[in-house]
């Protein structure tokens, strides 16, 4: 059975009277990429602020690799590594510097020191910069650095506060490479995200978390599964009643309403029921003006989870689907 490296109980944090972290409570199982999937202002940040002894803890309690949060701060710290969102490099210092110094501080022996150096060099493809300045270096290289100086003392568990904000979805794929040759390496990574395609590609599970409270805890296949096989994004004259029409229906399983269409998910083949679904509409007198299939994405978990999108007001476009055009 594997272990748990992390367990949080009924954990609370508050800012005055603003409740960042709403009495959650989960667990990351050993050498497991987990993550948390959220909006800014989620609680993401406030989270592993916690978990990593920058942030007391107000309520409810926290354990890391076997260590409680609260009453073992430094043996905590001493068995993580965390890249935080903002960076943290020396900048006036090579690469190589960056690295040997952050040895230095953990006492890590020399030649331990310089060889581990050498390998987290190798795994993050800076060989060839090891001598050029940290503000020198590109920022996916920058990105790249603080994640093998995290990786120094070979930590049980690495925290990851979006881990590739601001990059290029070039520079996030390589990132990604690099995660999971570090968890090939055993380490358990803890991580936040508000990219979707990024907590889909990399998790081994994802909890859903907005307003401090996680709606939702799955693989990505999982959470796509429960919406069932397709997806019909369907725009009409009424998408109102269009929407109260749908809910009646038994093989539908729920509607969303985004600004310009539906989202309706299915409970079974969509060759089947769209026929049925689209003549229930026109016996009402609303025209069908396009219809898309799609497979779930974890946009479509996110809406229908929380029921919005990543960002409130943000448009809900389908990706890969199939357009069946104005159908009238």
């Amino acid at each position: 059975m594997t272990a748990n490296v992390i367990e949080v109980n009924n954990l609370e944090h508050s800012y005055g009277d603003v409740k960042a972290v709403d009495d959650i409570s989960f667990t990351v199982q050993e050498g497991e990429i987990f993550s948390f999937l959220g909006p800014n202002g989620a609680g993401k940040s406030t989270v592993i602020n916690i978990l990593t002894t920058l942030r007391k803890i107000q309520k409810g309690n926290a354990k890391v690799n076997g260590y409680d949060v609260a009453t073992e701060s430094k043996a905590v710290r001493r068995s993580i590594g965390t890249v935080f969102q903002m960076p943290c490099l020396d900048y006036e210092m090579t690469a190589w510097e960056n690295m040997e110094y952050h040895g230095k501080i953990y006492s890590m022996p020399k030649k331990q020191r310089r060889e581990r150096i050498e390998e987290l060099l190798k795994l993050t493809e800076l060989e060839n910069k090891r001598n050029s300045l940290a503000k020198d270096l590109s920022g996916g290289m920058k990105r790249r650095l603080e994640l093998a100086r995290g990786l120094m003392t070979k930590p049980a568990v690495l925290f990851l506060d979006e881990p590739t904000i601001g990059f290029d979805i070039q520079t996030r794929m390589r990132i990604w490479e690099y995660l999971r040759e570090i968890k090939k390496e055993g380490t358990t990574i803890f991580m936040t995200t508000h990219y979707m395609e990024e907590a889909d590609q990399l998790s081994d599970r994802i909890s859903i978390i907005d307003h401090g409270k996680i709606i939702v805890t799955g693989s990505a296949a999982e959470l796509k599964n429960k919406l069932g096989k397709d997806l019909i994004y369907l725009e009409t004259s009424d998408n109102k009643i269009a929407a109260e029409i749908l809910r009646t229906l038994e093989p539908v399983k729920g509607v969303n309403e985004d600004l310009n269409s539906l989202r309706v998910m299915l409970g079974g083949d969509v060759t089947r029921i769209l026929p049925h679904l689209m003549e229930s509409i026109r016996q009402k007198g609303i025209e069908i003006t396009s219809v898309n299939i799609k497979k779930p994405s974890m946009d479509d978990v996110f809406v229908h989870y929380t029921g919005h999108g990543l960002r409130e007001g943000d448009p809900q476009k389908p990706e890969n689907s199939k357009d069946l055009g104005g159908l009238k």
